[in-house]
């Protein structure tokens, strides 16, 4: 057993006192009703402070080591050529979702953020250890709508990335960062892309640039809510556009990032891109003698909340039944009146 306080033990210890001082300090009322309830109201404090001391035991499965010092920020490509359907049969960004989710449990513990881009940047998600919402954020991913499509360059996210990542080390400079940039290197804007721009130092656990679709490129379905698929259409030709990976400009922004790039295929292991993420640059982030892997932790917190939440429920109940009560003689009391 061990245990994770959401608060320093301290505050809760002084928490759990003053909650204790508030039942039982007034003057005890007479009977077994008032009795029961302030043993009730202490049990409630008790489990309360449980809960925020997370209580937890090692479990089966394996985590990175030091996950829990590591932020990961993932900058996902969400262009019109995302929806390309060269990924086995499913579309680039289906591939990435599924990626996005696989890393984020591989490295359980860890913060991860979300960059999405297309003609700007977004930061859709800031630094969670929340794996629900990562996993939400995956799901909702939405490529731009292609009738505003207007040409984007794959850089476009590099001085978001860059701001998001000094913020990052000002505020918490003993976390190691990684940076995962999901994308097919498709540039489409008129001019050549402008540098990325983010300083290498500043991606101090290492990452990758994840590549996705293929040399014979895929169609794509327009999109924006059209109530019917439509290909999007090659301006040139008429013909279905086919959009095809760009795997030298990828390698070109893992140059630059000081990072390592892999190409993506349907079905893979995410253990080769896990594996990208840099252990000792972890370690000596976060001044850590762990090995390699580590295992899981199972929580227990969830359970006392539940158990609180029963007893809260409880005391609502009382609560009611008392203020029906009281109210019950002063209807008589009415009645007798008008009569």
């Amino acid at each position: 057993m061990s245990f994770y306080p959401v608060f320093p033990v301290a505050i809760l210890v002084v928490a759990g006192l003053v909650g204790m001082a508030l039942i039982w300090w007034p003057e005890p009322s007479s009977g077994r009703s008032a009795l029961a309830r302030r043993l009730l109201r202490t049990l409630l404090v008790l489990v309360v402070v449980a809960a925020a001391l997370r209580p937890g035991m090692a479990g089966t499965g394996q985590v990175r080591v030091d996950s829990t010092d590591l932020n990961v920020f993932f900058v996902v490509d969400t262009t019109t050529s995302s929806v390309a359907e060269d990924h086995g049969g499913q579309t680039r960004l289906d591939g990435m979702r599924a990626d996005m989710k696989a890393i984020s449990g591989q490295l359980a513990g860890a913060r991860f953020a979300l960059i999405t881009f297309d003609r700007g940047a977004v930061l859709r998600m800031p630094l969670t250890t929340d794996g629900a919402a990562v996993a939400a954020a995956a799901d909702t991913m939405l490529p731009e709508a292609s009738v505003w499509s207007e040409g984007s360059s794959v850089t476009t996210a590099g001085p978001m990335l860059q701001e998001t990542l000094e913020h990052a080390q000002a505020t918490h400079p003993e976390r190691a960062r990684a940076v995962f940039y999901l994308g097919d290197g498709e540039h489409t804007a008129a001019d050549e892309p402008a540098p990325l721009g983010v300083d290498p130092g500043l991606v101090n656990a290492g990452g990758a640039v994840l590549g996705y679709g293929t040399s014979a490129g895929g169609r794509m379905q327009e999109t924006g809510g059209l109530s019917r698929p439509i290909w999007v259409r090659d301006p040139a030709t008429g013909d279905p556009a086919r959009s095809v990976i760009d795997e030298t400009r990828l390698a070109d922004l893992a140059d630059q990032m000081g990072v390592a790039y892999v190409h993506r295929s349907p079905g893979e292991s995410i253990d080769r891109v896990v594996e990208t993420v840099d252990q000792p640059s972890i370690r000596e982030a976060s001044v850590s003698e762990d090995g390699p892997l580590v295992g899981s932790r199972t929580e227990f917190y969830w359970m006392l909340a539940l158990v609180a939440a029963g007893l809260l429920a409880i005391e609502a109940g009382i609560a009611l039944s008392r203020l029906w009560q009281l109210r019950r003689p002063a209807r008589k009391s009415l009645r007798r009146a008008e009569r």
